[in-house]
């Protein structure tokens, strides 16, 4: 039999599906059928599951990207502070890098010490590819996260944030505020203009913003740093004398967005960051500022990563599905925080 058919079989998809890393997942109540399978568990009704009872320890290999950016801090520390929850659980993390081949390097190590599964957040889904199926073909599973993979096979579940519903959600708040202002002034600040997730956010936006009659005036583009923020902003703000609304994409970078705003003594507008951090969660909560809200592009990707993996080299599934095993895609919610419901996020956010 072929490495890829192999693959297909440790995926569990057959070979219509091989090319879509999508399945649809059902999540029901907690109340489990009248006959099940006992690698099924179920919510014992007391704040866990049956799932967190320890069982055999697993060995689970870490790796992600330098952690140059609040959000990339907090998504590592949120993977390390979940692992260390579990007693069954034994993790090798990997130096954080941004160089491709060392950390091809530190997956290929992984590979050869046997580790029982790996969560890898790619810093170049591309480049990462090879490696991963390398993984997958040692019968070792790849929970990846946050970035896709360029194959199906690469990989035994996928966890990403919404990208285009980030857009959608910026996009709806602002509808909300102003949908019956149709000659409204809405800037956009994005990240890094060229990248997939850039665009994806923007297309989300621009499409919720077209469905009440709204569109991006004015758009320019940062890069994720806060230097890159506060330029892309003064230029945005000298360019429009007039603005009604701003969603940046990003609020790491919008802490440099929120110095030039303060440098400019402009203050006629709303703004809406983007990803969740707790910085702006505190604006939010204080009124102080122009942010009015943010949407979340979850900390918690590489968490979730480990506690898939977790089940699947456990053999365990999902205690809040009926199906059996542990689905192959998981997109995250990308919600609105405002000053009405900031109080349940704030545990979630990040520092900047």
């Amino acid at each position: 039999m072929s490495a890829r058919k192999n693959l297909r079989r440790m995926l569990g998809i057959p070979a219509a599906l091989a090319a879509s890393a999508l399945l649809v997942a059902g999540c029901v109540s907690n109340e489990p059928p009248e006959e099940e399978n006992d690698s099924v568990s179920q919510d014992d009704g007391s704040g866990g599951t049956a799932n967190d009872e320890p069982g055999e320890t697993v060995t689970i290999g870490f790796s992600a990207p330098a952690a140059d950016h609040g959000w990339m801090g907090a998504i590592t520390q949120a993977a390390l502070d979940t692992a260390e929850q579990y007693e069954d659980v034994e993790l090798r993390q990997a130096e954080a890098t941004n160089d491709v081949n060392m950390q091809i390097s530190h997956i290929e190590q992984f590979i050869n010490d046997g580790v029982d599964a790996i969560v890898l957040l790619p810093f170049d889904g591309d480049a990462l590819t090879e490696v991963a199926l390398d993984a997958m073909e040692a019968g070792i599973p790849v929970i990846n996260v946050d970035r896709e993979l360029s194959s199906p096979f690469a990989s035994r579940a996928t966890i990403l944030g919404d990208n285009y519903g980030m857009g959608v959600s910026a996009g709806t708040y602002i509808c909300e505020q102003l949908g019956d202002q149709p000659d409204a002034v809405v800037a956009e600040i994005q990240g890094i203009a060229n990248l997939p997730l850039t665009q994806d956010r923007s297309q989300g936006f621009a499409d919720a913003l077209s469905d009440c009659g709204l569109e991006v005036s004015t758009q320019v583009a940062a890069d994720f740093t806060i230097q890159g923020g506060e330029t892309a902003t003064s230029n945005l703000l000298q360019a429009e004398p007039e603005i009604d609304a701003i969603w940046n994409h990003d609020d790491d970078q919008g802490v440099g967005v929120l110095a030039a705003i303060e440098n400019a003594g402009r203050d006629e507008f709303f703004m809406v960051g983007g990803a969740g951090s707790l910085d702006v969660m505190e604006h939010i909560q204080a009124g102080d500022s122009v942010l009015q809200a943010t949407v979340v592009y979850p900390s918690t990707q590489a968490a979730d990563g480990i506690k898939l993996a977790r089940l699947v080299a456990q053999d365990k599934s999902m205690s809040d599905l009926v199906s059996a095993g542990v689905p192959r895609t998981i997109q995250l919610h990308a919600p609105v925080v405002t000053a009405d419901n900031v109080d349940q996020y704030m545990d979630l956010g990040f520092r900047s």
